[in-house]
Formats: C-alpha cells, structure tokens, sequence
C-alpha cells in the first residue's frame, strides 16, 4: 500500500524526512536529488510526515470515499479513539463532540475504548500466565510492522490479538452486520495502513486532521449541534490506551518493577534501539510494552501534540470523568457478549533486510567521509546512531553520503577554495586577455595603417598589380588591375571599392586562375608569362608571398611604352645574364668579336635608360 508521497513542487530538499525516518524507506535518488519512498519498507510511523516543515509529505486521504459512504444508503458506523479527549480540548463536553459526528451522517458513533477493554482482558490472561516464553505488545502498527520487516526471527515474540480498533469494528460487524460501513477515527497514521488486511472488517480510516476537515466543509460547529452520547458499547478502562500503559492499566495488570516483569517503553527515539535490543540480548528476561509515539495521543495526524505532559493529564481527567458515569453492570454484561468473538492474529513476515555489506566497503566508505576514527560515535545530524551504521547503509545504497553534515561542509569547502582558487586564475586570464586586446587592437591599428600604405605605393606601380588569400579571393588590388580587367570590375568596384573579397575565378581567364593555384599550392614562382586579357598583351608574374596561405601578382602591360621599354632592357638583361657564361667560353673562338656584342647590348640598354630618364 502506497501510504506516503511526496510532493515535489513543495518539497525543498531539506532531507528533514530522511533522516527522520527509522527504517531508511525515504532515499535520494542517485541520478538527481529527488526523494524516492520505498513503500514495502515503510511502517506507517508518520515520522517522516511530522519532520517535514514544507508539507512536502502527504499521507493517503480519505475524505472523498467517506463522503461518499455517508451519502450512501447504508448503516454508517463510526469507531473513535479516545485521544479525542487530548486532540479536541477546544470542544468543552465530549458530548458535542458525538453530536458533531453525528450531523456528518454516521448513524452510530462508538468509542475505541470498548475494543481496548476486550483485548486488554485477553493481554493480562497472556501475560499472567506466560511459561518463560516473553511477549512484545502489539497496539502498535509500527511495532510489529517493523518486527515483520526488520527482525523477523522474533515474530512470534508479539502478543497474537487485534488492535483496539480492530477488536472494535469485529464488534461493531457483530452488532450492525456485514453491510454496515465501519470507519475509524484516528491520531495513528499506520492505522491506514493496518486495514488493507482487514477490508471485510473495516471500511477506511479517517485522521483527526481529515474530522476536522470534514467539520469545516460541513459547517458543523460545536454551539451548531445537541450533545448525544456514544453509542452501547461503551468502554471502561480502555479510554486510558491512548497513554503507553494505558492497555496495561485497563487490564488491571499490575506492571509495578518488582512484581511483574514487564518493561513499557515509548518514543521514537528509543524505538528501534529497544525491539533490537529484546531480539538480540537473550539476557533480557522481560515482556515488552512498545509504543512508536509518545502514546496514541501524540500521533503524527494529530494536530494539538505540542505538549505531552497536557495531552496526558487531558486523557487521564476524561477517563476519570467517563468512569464517574459508566454503568459498570452494563459494561461487564457487555464484556461477557462480546468476549467470544475471535481476537486472535497472526503476524506476517515480510522481510526488507538488506543484507550487510562487506566490511572492507564499509571502511571505505568511512574513509572518504574521513570518519575511519568515528565508528562508536558521530554528530547523529545524519539520523544515525554512529558513524559506522551510517556507513554501512551508505554502502547498500540507502542513503547518500551528501547526508553527512561534515562531509558535506567538508566537501563545500573544498569547492569554495576551488572556486577561490578559479576565479584568480580567471582574473589572470582576464588581464592577459585585456592586454592581448590591447596588442591586437595596436596591431590593427598597424595593419590598417600599413595596408593604407600599401594601397598607396600598389597605386603608384604603373602596372596591375593583385594580392590573393588561399581561397583565391582578392585581399587587396590597385586601379590599374581594374581598368585591365574591364567595365564589370569597374562596376563590382563601385559597390566593393578595390574589389575585396572577389574571387578571381569570375575575374580572370581559367589559364591565369590555374597559374595562381599553382603557385598557392607548390609555393613556387612564375615569371613573365606572356598572356592575353580583354585584347590587351600582358606579361604576368605570380609569387608567393606567404606559402599556401597569400600570393601576389603583377601584370605588365606590354601597350604602355614606359612598360614596353622597361620590359626590353629586363629581357636584354636576362639575355646578358643567360648568354654571358656562354660568349666568356667561346671567348677564346670569337676573340674581340664577344667584346664587342656586349658592348653593343650595353649601349642598346643605355639608350633606352637615357630615353626613359629625358621623359622623366
């Protein structure tokens, strides 16, 4: 039965109902920090449900199906805790209380007071008569919930007779009938969970938290109803079982130290602690009175649980009250009637042991918590005892070790001094990054200034001149180049000055294209190769000025006498350079005939310098 759930849109991840929760049924999931409820584990205890600040923790609710029970044709039946003495103080005369249930709609309304006589008589029968076998009580959901779950090897321990409120509705069936609806009225979380094993014999349990709910929306108020009284049977001793020895002294069970050996004991924090003490100490000759809460009438779904001692003298003034105005003939005549009925349970085993972990994984778990010195003790923030019981269900993944306080503080420190320890580094990086902006934007400053400068002296170069990056794309060319190219590369240039980032592919013939991927790709020159552009000769020459990632080239027109005669004393003085080697050989063959070729050439080229130099 899915008794708990878990709202996340509340919950704040506090890990309040982890810790809290005895049995370890709560656990963070391991790919987030979502809470996950391990419903075969949980025993109903409620802890969780009262350690949650936020009311992230949400019990199962039954006000929707009672309403409808109350709507509905049949007999309704309702059976009521006598903690309604502590939880209603507001309400001045129990009586007003009855009347308030009774304008809901139930037909009968009956005290679980009866139904705790009834099972206290067949306890002191048990426990007066025991043959050296001890007994664990069994009142409690929690109590032997968690004996079936977690020491199962003593069930046979608990006390085999019903619940008070169980033992109530099998009277209530016996009076009313099958088709009656019997509902509980109750401070007891785990009571909703007892009835999934007795649905022929009770209908739901509502919490005190729901009757008041229930109030409200009905608009039943305590000046809004005549008093009534409970309904046969009424109960004697058995308004004291909300109280831990309650069950005890409605037996007339002398449980005095010295008398009787019988050991009561309540409270969360001893709980667990004292079943697996009286499972494991074979020395412990005692019976074992056992209440998760501090008595019934601090329950988890009770509203006014703020004080025990209150809440104590509260149940204890109204049974001596009730006993002031019970008919005790008539209560032992009912006593007699329903004694018959049968009381008897059996406990069942439902094993949710885990079975311990190897010790060398317990270690070290402990050692990445730095706790291998701390296995007897511990802070208990986490909910443990000690360190190492906290280690050994961190190792069969029942919790996470972020549940520890010091690791966590631990952990965060590391992180802090990490992130300490960054940000430094980050205000480095920043200032080496401030000053590499500031060297690259100088740098910027120095290219811009230096292709100004470029672009100056390109613009002076008589002939077309062209530089290219690797994708063949122009970086930067002079007017000259876009006067050869022609009237569409004027027009590019009107839009693109210098046309910047044009591909030459849709500028220049394939021939000339291939010549400068050539170059891009073998980082080899090419030199004064004749070539034909828009009806105009031109010498072109493409080198690489940065291997495979820039290349230049100039275009001579060859049209231009300044360039055509440049062109003739550049070629003559090639011819020189080439053939000179050669005339020198045959120098000895041609005597003064080699002097005077060179200085015919010489004086052919003096010409055309002095030429060019007069223009000038």
């Amino acid at each position: 039965m899915e008794l708990i759930s878990i709202n996340n849109n509340k919950c704040t991840f506090c890990y309040a109902c982890v810790r809290a929760c005895p049995v370890k049924a709560i656990s963070i999931k391991s790919t987030s920090d979502e809470l996950v409820v391990n419903h075969d584990r949980c025993i109903g205890c409620g802890n969780c449900y009262v350690s949650c600040g936020p009311k992230a923790i949400q019990y199962k609710q039954s006000i929707t199906q009672v309403s409808e029970f109350l709507k509905s044709d049949r007999k309704c039946v309702a059976i009521v805790d006598p903690s309604i003495a502590s939880e209603f103080p507001d309400i001045l005369d129990y009586r007003n209380f009855v009347g308030m249930i009774r304008a809901l709609g139930f037909d009968f309304v009956n005290e679980i007071s009866f139904g705790a006589d009834l099972i206290a008589q067949k306890y002191k029968s048990i426990l007066e008569n025991f043959k050296g076998k001890y007994f664990i009580s069994a009142n409690c959901p929690p109590v032997y919930e968690y004996v079936g779950k977690f020491q199962p090897h003593i069930v046979d321990s608990l006390i085999p007779l019903d619940s008070p409120m169980i033992a109530t509705a099998k009277v209530m069936r016996r009076i009313h009938g099958d088709e009656a609806i019997v509902v509980a009225v109750t401070p007891c979380l785990a009571h909703k969970k007892e009835i999934s094993g007795f649905s022929d014999i009770i209908n739901d349990v509502i919490s005190f938290e729901e009757l008041r709910i229930l109030f409200n929306n009905n608009n039943i108020y305590e000046n809004s109803v005549e008093f009534s009284e409970f309904d046969q049977p009424i109960g004697r001793k058995g308004s004291l079982y909300p109280i831990s020895t309650g069950i005890l002294d409605a037996a007339d069970f002398d449980y005095t130290p010295g008398k009787t050996r019988m050991i009561t004991r309540e409270g969360p924090e001893v709980f667990t602690r004292n079943i697996s003490d009286f499972a494991n100490i074979s020395e412990i000759k005692h019976h074992l009175n056992i209440f998760y809460c501090h008595g019934c009438n601090m329950g988890p779904c009770s509203k006014n649980n703020v004080s025990y001692l209150h809440n104590h003298g509260l149940v204890v003034d109204y049974t001596i009250k009730r006993l002031g105005l019970i008919d005790e003939n008539i209560w032992k005549k009912n006593m007699e009637m329903f004694s018959d009925i049968d009381f008897s349970r059996r406990f069942k085993v439902d094993d949710q042991r885990i079975p311990h972990p190897p010790e060398k994984k317990i270690k070290e778990v402990l050692k990445l918590l730095g706790k291998e010195t701390y296995t007897e003790t511990g802070c208990k923030s986490c909910g443990y005892e000690n360190c190492y019981d906290f280690a050994a269900d961190v190792s069969k993944g029942l919790m996470k070790p972020e549940m520890c306080v010091s690791f966590t503080l631990k952990n965060r420190q590391d992180f802090v001094n990490k992130v300490t320890a960054t940000n430094i580094k980050l205000a480095e990086t920043r200032k080496a990054l401030e000053e590499s902006e500031a060297k690259l934007r100088r740098e910027h400053e120095d290219v811009k200034e230096s292709m100004t400068l470029i672009k100056a002296i390109m613009e002076k170069i008589p002939s077309s001149v062209i530089i290219v990056d690797s994708n063949l794309k122009i970086i930067q060319s002079n007017q000259k180049f876009i006067e050869l190219i022609g009237p569409d590369a004027k027009e590019i240039d009107e839009i693109i000055p210098g046309l910047i980032g044009a591909d030459i592919k849709t500028l220049l013939p394939n021939q000339i294209y291939n010549f400068f991927s050539f170059v891009l790709n073998k980082g080899e020159s090419i030199d004064n190769k004749d070539i034909e552009i828009n009806e105009k000769f031109v010498t072109l020459s493409v080198f690489p000025i940065k291997n495979e990632k820039i290349v230049g080239a100039v275009f001579k027109n060859l049209y231009q006498s300044e360039v055509r005669k440049e062109e003739v004393i550049s070629r003559i003085n090639d011819v020189i350079e080439k053939n000179l080697g050669m005339v020198q050989q045959i120098g000895f063959l041609l005597g003064e005939g080699a002097s005077e070729t060179e200085r015919m050439l010489n004086s052919i080229i003096t010409s055309f310098e002095k030429d060019n130099q007069k223009k000038e």
